[in-house]
């Protein structure tokens, strides 16, 4: 799977350890084997993305399996619905932990070509470094630099992108699934926080250029006992300056425990 180049939009080759098109941008590879393709211009700001400090807790929280559950899902519906896919790409793939899952389990059916992009360098520099059998590149989910109609099988987990994008990425009979946040999600923390908290709204399955084959829910709950996988897990929610000190040392003392779901949609390219 090859790139294209964030400044002009043609086809970029690798040669040794860079990538360069024909009006000579280039573009070297990471001594932890990711690229960058997010030039400064395009940035919105110093450090697009999630920090250094949001992107350790996430990883050490997803480490410890606490959401297993939900990739587990994914990766079954990736097989059933897309289950010869050659190139597979992640959007907004972060520090790669769903990544690298799916991949594994569609290697144990068949070969492909997996990639990941994400707009925050510090995720995308550990999830290159730990998973070298995956290719990454730090850009933005809102213009890839990914060839068109190239993709057999993409995931978009809690990442904002533009529907335009998404149709022009992907192949024919393409498949995407989408994991959002479901109407009970983190209902408990909310709780906590607001004086008439609100649900998070239903997906309507609808995304512009696609047809929804399938939907669902999948809810459990989540129990926290240990102090550290507290302190990773509120880091983070989006919640977490929302609560106090005392309210932090209360919920390390006592554990926490909260509603899981998540909306997951398989949808297909519309022909």
């Amino acid at each position: 799977m090859s790139y294209l180049c964030p400044l002009c939009g043609l086809s970029l080759t690798l040669a040794e350890r860079t990538w360069g098109c024909p009006r000579q941008h280039k573009f070297d590879i990471a001594k932890e084997g990711y690229v960058n393709l997010l030039p400064v211009q395009k940035k919105n700001s110093k450090d697009p993305g999630d920090n250094k400090q949001m992107m350790f807790a996430r990883r050490e929280f997803l480490n410890a399996g606490y959401y297993q559950g939900l990739s587990d899902r994914v990766n079954q519906l990736a097989l059933e619905y897309a289950g010869r896919a050659q190139q597979v790409l992640d959007i907004g793939c972060g520090e790669g932990y769903y990544s690298h899952r799916l991949y594994h389990a569609l290697m144990q059916d068949h070969p492909c070509h997996f990639q990941g992009l994400d707009i925050s360098k510090s995720a995308i520099k550990y999830a290159a470094k730990r998973y070298p059998e995956l290719q990454f590149c730090v850009a933005s989910a809102y213009e890839m630099p990914i060839a068109s109609h190239s993709i057999d099988l993409a995931i978009r987990i809690y990442a904002p992108s533009k529907n335009e994008e998404l149709q022009r990425v992907m192949g024919s009979d393409g498949i995407l699934i989408t994991v959002s946040p479901g109407p009970m999600h983190h209902f408990a923390l909310k709780q906590q926080i607001y004086a008439e908290p609100r649900l998070h709204p239903r997906s309507d399955a609808n995304i512009s250029g696609f047809e929804c084959l399938h939907q669902e829910r999948l809810m459990s709950q989540l129990e926290l006992k240990d102090r550290e996988h507290i302190a990773y897990f509120l880091e983070m929610t989006p919640y977490a300056w929302k609560f106090t000190a005392e309210q932090k040392q209360r919920f390390a003392a006592e554990g926490l425990c909260c509603e899981l779901d998540f909306q997951i949609e398989v949808h297909r390219i519309s022909k």
